[in-house]
């Protein structure tokens, strides 16, 4: 790796990491939502009610149950089929199948987290002292904690009626020491009631987004009085609900039940064990279980006495994140079971006979049910037989590209594997499927990874018509070949969706998998038909999604599906450098052309100085990329190098302005989080009273006002690696600041190094911690079902396949 400076500043000598060290954790997602909306908090009748109080013997034998589960004690069956004595119904089946229903929307945000699993560290706050009277002996020698009929108004607007609407929210809030601009969010997140479910249970304040439990005890405190204190049962619920959403920004669709005791007691509430049992009991959370897995050790076999019990541990989830898992897993199984491979048929062109019989006679239905003269001009669809697809294999343009080929010719889905120059093969791929008149895309997360791959796939189109291997594809939708995704779930790009919802595909191809979250899954697999194809296809080193889950890696673990691992490596030094990354080995590389060059930094102040320089200056005269082509990716967006900082500096360098529209001028480069998590690159035009004008990647889009006040437009020159995840630009600068040693991954590093394709810069204070986090820490892990669920799947296939 060149240590070779672009400008003509004598290089500072690289210094240890400076005492404030960052964790980093602000990249596991962006930041555009500060929480993830409270869901489980809207549309309840009686929002504001106080949890029901148990039995304390109850409470203290279903946390026993639960704990000795997890220490192997007991047997996990006889207490999943249990029923709860407090819901006096049934229990919900751990791992048992589940109706997936509709899947709500994805949300994501930024987080503070630390602590077991991910899940926050707590922060001390006004409602977390012990508050007088908040918890006395009661006769019976156990503790008396104050019900609500003991939480009397302590402040005028919890008895008096509220205004309607809106109001009554502001005047709740005002009383309660809230911010009024809290208004909106609040009623929109608690419903309709939303005043009066405050005033009953003020700690449903935790379900807006941005709000923390400090601010929420303070708020509960104000309404009130002195009765409220930490070991309130309204607040230790809230508490669950909050804990298990900050997993989700974290990624974890569950948490093990341990973590998430020991996360309540952080937060001061007295009795974690019951606070857990009472959310289970009154389904606030769902109980699952899960094997452990042992490194090296074999599965126990279907045979085995049935008294051996595998080791496993207790997780606790939300409904919604448990369904969109189970709706995954569901789906996935569906397209494997439902896929039938081609017939070993001779190829159209071999014999004139085959193409009649293979072809439908005029008017009547193809194998499909559908009548061509239906749609007059379009091809009849064909069902392409084994040799058909051998014929476009053996054109392949790699051997890759041929095995990928092969493997989607005879599997419902297939997980393709590899970096950058690997999507030369799924493009292969959908260029074959379309030329044996298939209708096959693939989707990509970002416009330009879109932009990319249908090049790529224009290319292997022109390649196999140059072979004449295969009838050419018709020209009518040329520009369906590659996607966004959310433009294809949202219907405006792609073939549309037919008369069922389904999406009008033989075969779709999702690339950049890695970022794939389990909510997008769960829509984009429920809108497959049965016997659709379908190709999971990213770089495994990259990062995760923004959003909980780590679906591509647990397909991978799971080997429900082929598996095609591409043998084409990424070209030149910076190829060169990831590819070494990927494996743990941050190597030195030569660089001729100063293709990765590494400028040291002492400290974050001096990080950004060097960070403009080589954006505005250095890269353009040395490399000829100029700034507008240049990337700058960062750890967070806090901090004395985070986005902020980095975005104010290079805006008063390259476009200054007195930011007149939110803060913002015509020219500035931005990125636009249309939904949480999702990213888009633009470039603002105007602004007017409809919004902030943007050009983002040639089509215009008007951001709202008031989107633009909450966070949704942010100066976009220097971004993190999650929100870089899937684009790639000419030139990358990547900032490692001192304060950020301990947040770095090798999947950040990967992600971050791998946006370049041209030229790499390295402004680092790091240090040795660099090479540490390359070689020790692969990845921040995420507590997910989605595996589990896979292999159940997979067994049960077999058990069948056996049986029948």
């Amino acid at each position: 790796m060149s240590t070779d400076r672009l400008s003509d500043e004598a290089a500072p000598e690289p210094t240890a990491p400076g005492p404030e060290a960052a964790s980093g954790e602000a990249e596991a997602a962006p930041e555009e939502a500060e929480a993830a909306p409270g869901e489980a908090a809207a549309g309840k009748d009686e929002a504001a009610a106080a949890p029901k109080r148990g039995d304390a013997a109850t409470a203290a034998a279903l946390a026993a149950a639960v704990r000795a589960v997890e220490s192997g004690e007991r047997s996990a069956d006889s207490f999943f089929t249990g029923r709860s004595p407090r819901s006096g119904g049934a229990p919900r089946a751990a791992g048992g199948p589940r109706n997936a229903g509709g899947v709500p929307a994805p949300s994501t945000g930024a987080q503070e987290r630390g602590g077991p699993a991910g899940v926050p560290q707590p922060a001390a706050g006004p409602g977390q002292d012990a508050a007088p009277g908040h918890a006395r002996p009661a006769a019976d020698g156990g503790t008396h904690r104050p019900g609500p009929a003991e939480h009397a108004a302590a402040h005028p607007a919890v008895t008096a009626p509220p205004a309607p609407g809106i109001e009554g929210v502001r005047q709740v809030l005002t009383a309660g020491g809230a911010p009024e601009a809290l208004a909106a969010k609040t009623a929109e997140t608690l419903g309709e009631r939303a005043a009066e479910a405050l005033r009953e249970d003020p700690w449903q304040l935790l379900a807006v987004p941005g709000v923390r439990p400090e601010q929420a005890d303070g708020f509960a405190r104000a309404l009130l009085g002195p009765a409220c204190g930490p070991g309130d049962e309204r607040r230790a619920q809230a508490l669950v609900g909050w804990l298990l959403e900050q997993a989700a920004l974290a990624g974890h669709s569950a948490l093990e039940a341990s973590a998430l005791r020991a996360a309540l007691a952080q937060r001061s509430v007295p009795d974690p064990d019951e606070a857990l049992q009472t959310a289970i009991a009154e389904g606030a959370v769902l109980v699952f279980q899960d094997a452990i897995e042992t490194p090296g050790a074999a599965r126990p076999a279907a045979s085995d006495d049935e008294d051996a019990e595998q080791p496993v541990r207790v997780l606790l989830g939300l409904d919604r994140f448990a369904m969109a898992e189970e709706s995954v897993a569901d789906g996935l199984a569906r397209l494997l079971n439902t896929f039938e491979e081609p017939a070993d048929l001779p190829a159209p062109a071999d014999t004139d006979d085959a193409a009649d019989e293979e072809r439908p006679a005029e008017g009547s239905p193809d194998a499909d049910g559908a009548t061509p003269d239906e749609d007059p001009g379009a091809p009849a669809p064909r069902r392409p037989g084994a040799a058909d697809w051998e014929a476009v294999a053996a054109a392949a343009p790699s051997p890759s590209a041929a095995e990928l080929i092969r493997t989607a010719a005879r599997g419902g889905l297939v997980a393709h594997t590899g970096a950058e120059a690997a999507r030369a093969e799924p493009a292969a791929l959908i260029a074959a499927a379309r030329a044996l008149g298939l209708r096959a895309c693939g989707a990509t997360h970002t416009d330009d990874g879109r932009a990319r791959l249908a090049r790529l796939v224009a290319e292997a189109a022109d390649a196999y018509q140059d072979r004449a291997a295969a009838p050419a594809a018709p020209d009518d939708a040329a520009g369906d070949a590659a996607v966004t995704l959310a433009g294809l779930l949202a219907g405006r790009e792609g073939p549309g969706r037919d008369a069922d919802g389904a999406l009008a595909l033989d075969l779709l191809v999702v690339l950049d998998a890695p970022q794939l979250d389990l909510e997008t899954a769960a829509a984009l697999v429920e809108s497959l038909t049965d016997g659709t194809r379908l190709v999971l296809s990213g770089d495994p080193g990259v990062l995760w999604s923004a959003g909980p889950g780590r679906l591509f890696a647990d397909v991978l673990a799971a080997r429900c599906c082929p598996q095609v691992a591409s043998r084409t490596p990424d070209f030149g030094p910076v190829g060169e450098l990831v590819s070494g990354i990927g494996i743990g080995e941050l190597n030195q590389v030569e660089a001729p052309g100063k293709e990765v060059v590494i400028v040291p930094a002492r400290d974050p102040g001096e990080a950004v100085h060097r960070t403009v320089q080589l954006v505005a200056d250095s890269v353009p005269r040395a490399i000829g990329v100029p700034a507008g082509q240049t990337q700058v990716v960062t750890v967070g967006h806090g901090g004395a190098a985070g986005t902020r900082a980095l975005n104010t500096a290079l805006k008063e360098r390259l476009n200054p302005g007195p930011g007149r529209f939110g803060g913002f001028d015509p020219g500035d480069r931005v990125a636009y989080s249309p939904a949480p998590g999702r990213t888009v690159a633009g470039t603002v035009t105007g602004a007017d009273a409809a919004g902030l004008h943007l050009d983002c990647a040639g089509s215009p889009v008007v951001v709202p006002r008031e989107e633009v006040g909450a966070g949704a437009v942010r100066h976009g020159w220097a971004i993190t690696a999650h929100q870089a995840a899937g684009s790639r630009w000419p030139a990358v600068v990547a900032v490692l600041p001192g304060d950020a040693a301990k947040g770095l991954t090798r999947a950040w590093v990967y992600t971050a190094f791998s946006r370049a394709e041209r030229h790499l810069s390295v402004v680092q204070g790091v240090d040795q911690a660099l090479p540490r986090a390359v070689a020790e820490v692969p990845v921040k892990e995420r507590t997910t079902r989605l595996r589990t669920l896979l292999q159940q799947h997979t067994a049960q296939t077999a058990a069948d396949a056996l049986a029948g």
